[in-house]
């Protein structure tokens, strides 16, 4: 029998009766939607947080030096006591990194916190994100700006009320104003104390967009060592220093660089584990990978069962339209055809129902995944792999429910098959 006649078959089947035949692959659709939602969802995830999130927050080539690990799994009560006992990082600390280190890198000090931005005419910005920092953070951050200029080593040196704004905070203080040379007072609290401080905005960072939905441009940053300093950490405390070094190669040098120098500085003895914590992009994103392969693992379940119950239905729909078919069959046999040529126009027309199923949930897959990503934080990418499994799986599901009654039609006895009424 010719494939496209059995297509064509099925095809004329389907449009007659279409509400059995959407019942019948209501199944398959909705786990081949599933599989393509969240894959896109998990695949775009995954490009996000080793493309995107990796360089916003770790920075690239980038040895992150911190009290506390950025991510914590075990969050029972003594870890804690333990993670807070930890020393504070210092200034200190940054300095003999700088002096310490092997091959050639920048050296950044960073400390954050929330605060409010006031400027002319009554104007503020809540939940700004204050960051204090020094010359060299802008390069391993790669931040460029979209109007003045970057501070300098040297207004950090002398502590400089200098601060360059980023792109949504210039805009809400000043709007159609030039902010360059304007004063601004920050706000913010450290410790349950209120503390200000004016400063001049020198610049404005180009536009970076947000992170799970969360603007990166809602921020001031100002010099280490200017009045920002008592509003992101006590004094003489940072919370990371970021050492970034020419490429990746450079990396295992810089962590066993930074390694000795604050084991050294915290006076650790050989067996003592590390007080502190270094970490890079993929240290930190090692959480992900773990819950991504969970996801990996997990979902195929769900969207088997959807497939098994799909094909139940649709090995059901095909043992009824042998049924009604029976003289039909009868007729196709007394006329020559064989055995094998009714088993074939069975599982082609059941394979046939199950790959129209699969495209309607590839295409609910691919609107819903296009939705995620417009109307939420998260972001989804359509995999053209993906796509074609769930092909490949809607038509196997036909193909595998059409089995039993396929066999059953190309059983079927002639002349029993003409006398059926």
């Amino acid at each position: 029998m010719d494939p496209m006649e059995g297509i064509l078959l099925a095809l004329q089947q389907i449009r007659a009766q279409k509400l059995k035949s959407f019942f019948a692959v209501i199944g398959v659709i909705i786990g081949v939607m599933f599989l393509i939602t969240v894959v896109s969802v998990v695949e775009g995830m995954n490009r996000y947080m080793k493309e995107d999130f990796a360089k916003t927050v770790f920075g690239l080539n980038t040895v992150t030096v911190t009290r506390t690990p950025s991510v914590v799994f075990n969050g029972d009560r003594e870890y804690w006591r333990r993670l807070m006992r930890r020393p504070r990082l210092t200034f200190a600390d940054a300095d003999l990194i700088r002096e310490q280190l092997d091959v050639p890198a920048l050296v950044a000090v960073v400390s954050e916190n929330n605060g409010k931005l006031e400027g002319p005419n009554g104007t503020s910005v809540e939940n700004v994100w204050l960051t204090g920092t020094t010359a060299d953070y802008f390069r391993i951050r790669q931040y460029d700006v979209e109007k003045g200029r970057l501070f300098t080593p040297p207004e950090d040196r002398v502590g400089a009320n200098v601060v360059v704004l980023g792109f949504d905070a210039a805009d809400k203080l000043f709007g159609v104003l030039d902010p360059l040379g304007r004063r601004v007072k920050i706000l913010a609290n450290q410790s349950g104390n209120p503390i200000t401080g004016v400063f001049t905005v020198v610049g404005v960072l180009k536009k970076q967009g947000t992170l799970f939905g969360m603007s990166l441009d809602n921020r001031a940053v100002a010099p280490a060592h200017s009045a920002l300093a008592p509003m992101v950490n006590p004094h003489g405390f940072v919370d990371q220093i970021l050492v970034q070094g020419d490429g990746p190669e450079a990396i295992p040098a810089l962590k066993m660089s930074a390694e000795a120098t604050m084991r050294t500085r915290h006076h650790l003895r050989p067996a003592m584990v590390n007080d502190f914590e270094l970490e890079t992009a993929d240290d930190s994103l090692s959480f992900w990978d773990k819950i991504s392969k969970i996801l990996f693992i997990a979902f195929p379940g769900l969207v088997a069962i959807a497939l098994v119950v799909g094909g139940m239905v649709i090995m059901n729909i095909m043992l009824v339209s042998v049924a009604e078919r029976t003289r039909e069959i009868g007729v196709r046999k007394a006329l020559g055809a064989r055995r094998r040529d009714v088993l074939f126009q069975i599982l082609v027309e059941g394979a046939t129902l199950s790959g129209a199923g699969a495209i309607l949930g590839i295409l609910i897959g691919i609107g819903l995944a296009l939705a995620v990503r417009a109307f939420s934080p998260l972001p989804a990418a359509i995999s053209p792999l993906w796509i074609s499994v769930g092909a490949l799986l809607g038509v196997s599901v036909g193909v595998i429910a059409g089995i039993y009654p396929a066999n059953r039609a190309a059983r079927m006895d002639p002349v029993v098959a003409l006398r059926y009424e």
